[in-house]
């Protein structure tokens, strides 16, 4: 439980609470069925199990873009999200859903107790920067990986973003974005801002400069693998350097004790949510759709932005 709360335990309970629209019962069943599932699929030590050997993790990483640029003015972590040009095709579910959590792991035990020693008041949540450049049709191929992925973060991990920044959003992403955004619960749709270009002067409002995402710092840089800036996706960015060298240690010191086996970490994969199929659904309908009509098969991208 202790690596659930962090000491805190008031702020979790609200946490679980505001899921489930302060229905107390059905709080107390989420939280439960947490902390099974992390009993089940042995969650407290998946920061010892390393994704080996490293050629696999690199592949893992460039193909499921994600980083952490710094953090907000308020002491939030700022996690950057390559959405548009990620593939999620070099290795099994199991390895992305692995990487995914031990990110979550890392953020939840590590970064947000280091930031709340910091500013010395709790910081539990954080903001993140969906960048959308590459969008592309075949991202449908992705929609069942990804709906795991967020079911399992809407049930073990809810309320741990304060808001989604959405940029560099091509118009396909606009034209789903209004089909699928009546379908989302009012509490999510509120976190959710798309903004103008690739977002850098809203999002200057919250976070300095040395802070923003390689993506939002010039109007067309996109999440460019070539970017002068610096590249918060790569394994070589100083957060995943961390990352990699903790996990590295922890099983270093659990190896110790009892051998780590080869291997990806299987955790059992949640059935998705009633609301999540039918946005999937949904959100692969629009897609389709708009490929007919356009009949485009490949990337969107220079198309124009939406502001909705």
């Amino acid at each position: 439980m202790q690596n659930v709360h962090q000491g805190y335990q008031a702020e979790t309970l609200v946490r679980f609470l505001k899921a489930r629209e302060w229905n107390v019962a059905k709080a107390h069943k989420m939280l439960v069925d947490c902390l099974h599932w992390r009993v089940q699929n042995n969650i407290d030590n998946i920061l010892a199990k390393p994704i080996v050997p490293a050629e696999l993790y690199r592949a893992v990483r460039d193909s499921h873009l994600i980083g952490m640029s710094g953090y907000s003015r308020e002491g939030h972590p700022v996690f950057a999200i390559g959405a548009g040009l990620s593939t999620l095709d070099k290795a099994s579910v199991h390895y992305y859903v692995q990487s995914h959590i031990q990110i979550n792991e890392y953020r939840d035990r590590v970064i947000l107790p280091s930031a709340s020693k910091k500013h010395g008041r709790p910081i539990t949540t954080c903001v993140k920067v969906l960048d959308m450049t590459g969008l592309k049709l075949s991202a449908l191929s992705q929609i069942k990986l990804l709906t795991i992925i967020s079911n399992i973060d809407d049930l073990n991990y809810p309320e741990k973003t304060n808001t989604y920044y959405i940029v560099n959003a091509p118009y396909i992403f606009s034209a789903c974005w209004k089909v699928v955004k009546p379908l989302l619960q009012e509490r999510t749709r509120k976190k959710i801002q798309v903004l103008a270009g690739c977002g850098r002067d809203e999002l200057l409002k919250i976070m300095d400069y040395a802070s923003l995402p390689h993506f939002c710092r010039k109007e067309g840089s996109g999440s460019s693998r070539h970017s002068e800036n610096e590249d918060c996706f790569s394994l070589d960015h100083p957060f995943h350097q961390q990352l990699y060298n903790y996990i590295k240690q922890q099983s270093l010191i659990t190896e110790a004790i009892q051998p780590i086996k080869q291997g990806s970490f299987h955790v059992d994969l949640p059935e998705a949510a009633a609301d999540g199929t039918e946005i999937a659904k949904t959100l692969e309908s629009e897609l389709h759709k708009f490929e007919n009509e356009n009949g485009l098969s490949h990337s969107t991208d220079g198309n124009k932005s939406n502001e909705d």
